[in-house]
């Protein structure tokens, strides 16, 4: 009896720690359901009494609306996906692995976006960039040195952005992508390869194992719901492969000009948006993790430096641009949001397209930190000490720490109070890195849990993007 006590005791203690992390998942993906189902609630309290009127199913800046049918192929998609993409990536090479990925991402996102008003139909609205077209002509240069005294005459998402998504869209048509649908697929196929890109950076941090665990999370996200209609998404595959071609070159040589092209990517996005300025802690996380070489991080700041050169040298001001920006966004409906609603309901939308297994991966991430040797600092030992124990666990857990970063860069975004609502696009390019926390959660439940919230964001919320 003795005996049979004894080699049951390991098994009841090893079994301890799964029951809790159960537990804890529970109690997160509880308090996830409350606060999504509390902010839309109070949501609905503040538009029937006319303090959010220009949110009509708020805190997304949508409309309600019934499921079609249409809905139909993506849910089988979505049932065929969550069995099938998971052992896919697991097979072969990673490249391989990769490009699987990065195929159930685009068919996952076009499917979602056919099934309501079809891949351009964000893009025909008069408020988009395609608008303004005429306005650069044939003279980009000359519509860049007068786009901020001119800005008051663009439209609305013109007038809250720098002018470089502007060219984008102008350079592609010029190469004969034009109108509203190349334009969403150019949008679409930048977007969804933030997939493989990101899938690279796990891989170089935390392993290939941990990469291929990832790649169906981040190929069948909630918020591809967003990526098929918002030009968010092509700032997360800019910002992706920022981050990536970061870690990527074998010599010397080669790692210089990658880091080279990340430095432009990266030094492009505060003249895509103004609120990718705080993305740059994330490059800033990655770099320190592996320790770029100097002359990586050299390259990288002097490819930021010319980008800034360019648009210096062609008349457009930065600060300039934040300044009169400012100014146009005041006097925008949207100032008036209130500050406290937003500062909690901007959390919930985000953990909303984000998805469930997300929350649960977090709290799985944050209890093996906690349990580990970021709870191992010995008392008496000094700051110093404590920071070197601190350093070494995120190098051992890069994915968890990059997606900290993520999650601070929202989170100063969300306190500054110039997010106010419409972060469903706005923080796409956070919530792609963010979202890798689901990795921790694993399991197809999981993964299920997540093609089920995508659904049920695209039959249920009529978003203009």
């Amino acid at each position: 009896m003795a005996e049979r006590s004894d080699r049951g005791t390991p098994g009841t203690r090893q079994a301890h720690p799964a029951a809790a992390d159960g537990r804890w998942t529970r109690v997160a993906l509880a308090w996830w359901g409350a606060l999504i189902a509390f902010c839309f609630a109070l949501g609905a309290v503040l538009h029937g009494l006319g303090v959010l009127r220009i949110d009509h199913l708020p805190p997304l800046h949508a409309h309600f609306r019934v499921p079609a049918l249409t809905l139909l192929p993506a849910a089988v998609f979505a049932a065929v996906a969550v069995r099938v993409l998971p052992e896919l990536v697991g097979r072969g090479g990673f490249g391989r692995a990769s490009l699987v990925a990065y195929g159930f991402a685009l068919a996952w996102t076009i499917v979602l976006a056919v099934s309501a008003d079809g891949l351009a139909a964000p893009f025909t609205h008069r408020q988009e960039y395609l608008a303004v077209l005429p306005a650069v002509g044939h003279d980009p240069l000359g519509w860049l040195a007068t786009f901020t005294q001119r800005l008051p005459e663009y439209p609305t998402h013109v007038r809250g952005h720098p002018p470089l998504s502007v060219l984008v869209v102008w350079a592609s048509a010029a190469v004969g992508l034009d109108g509203p649908l190349r334009a969403a697929i150019l949008v679409v196929l930048v977007g969804c390869s933030a997939t493989v890109a990101i899938g690279l950076t796990v891989r170089r941090l935390a392993g290939e194992e941990a990469a291929r665990r990832a790649l169906p999370y981040l190929a069948l996200t909630p918020v591809s719901v967003w990526i098929a209609t918002t030009m968010d998404a092509f700032f997360a595959g800019v910002g992706a492969w920022g981050v990536a071609l970061l870690l990527l070159g074998r010599g010397t040589a080669a790692r210089t000009w990658f880091a080279a092209g990340a430095g432009v990517l990266l030094g492009a996005l505060p003249y895509l948006s103004y609120g990718l300025v705080p993305y740059l802690v994330i490059p800033v996380t990655v770099a320190l993790l592996v320790r770029l070489p100097r002359s990586a991080l050299l390259a990288a700041l002097a490819g930021a430096a010319a980008v800034t050169g360019v648009f210096a040298a062609a008349g457009f001001s930065w600060l300039a641009g934040v300044a009169a920006t400012h100014a146009e966004w005041a006097a925008d409906p949207g100032a008036a949001r209130p500050y406290l609603y937003f500062l909690v309901a901007n959390l919930a939308v985000l953990a909303l397209i984000t998805g469930p297994a997300t929350t649960a991966g977090l709290v799985r991430a944050a209890r093996e930190l906690t349990t580990g040797r970021l709870a191992a600092v010995p008392p008496g030992r000094t700051p110093l000490h404590a920071a070197v124990v601190v350093t070494e666990a995120a190098r051992r857990h890069g994915t968890a720490a990059v997606v900290a970063a993520a999650l601070v860069a929202v989170l100063a975004l969300d306190v500054s109070g110039v997010t106010r609502g419409e972060v469903e696009r706005i923080w796409v390019p956070f919530a792609v890195w963010i979202g890798l926390a689901a990795a921790y959660a694993q399991g197809r439940r999981m993964l299920a849990a997540q093609v089920v919230t995508g659904l049920l964001l695209q039959g249920l919320v009529a978003s203009p993007w």
